[in-house]
């Protein structure tokens, strides 16, 4: 896990992209974002780069490859598998099937969106300082 790397943001909806885009920026974190329309577009570009992101926040529900079939791809992928990349699911989407499937495929976290913009910027807080304390194999000094 490169703690200094980009934040990989994987959501189809412009809506989302754009609070999130104002959350992070209030919250000063100094992670580049870069965001995915699609999760064929964020496959090829973990897969093309040596860039090592810092962590990966993907929606469920997108076109063509969803959240789950790109955390599947990712996971067996070798070298992907061993940047230890956390990918955490953030969606609108709470049903337990999704939550079972998320985790029998060993994510690292599953978290609704919220309603409120506050909380929204909360959960974000949360998620980033957390992953910013936790150590992983190939970056413990």
């Amino acid at each position: 896990m490169n703690k200094t790397g980009p934040i990989i943001v994987i959501e189809d909806d412009q809506g989302d992209q754009a609070l999130l885009t104002v959350a992070f920026e209030e919250l000063n974190f100094t992670n580049e974002i870069i965001f995915f329309k699609e999760g064929e577009k964020a496959l090829e570009y973990l897969t093309m780069t040596a860039i090592e992101p810092f962590i990966i926040l993907s929606d469920i529900n997108m076109p063509r490859l969803n959240g789950l079939e790109l955390r599947e791809k990712i996971h067996t992928n070798e070298d992907l598998r061993i940047k230890c990349i956390p990918y955490l699911f953030f969606s609108t989407s709470s049903e337990q099937k999704f939550v079972v499937d998320a985790y029998s495929k060993s994510v690292q976290g599953f978290f609704v969106k919220p309603y409120s913009y506050e909380e929204l910027k909360k959960t974000i807080k949360i998620i980033v300082e957390y992953w910013q304390k936790c150590e992983s194999p190939n970056y413990i000094k």
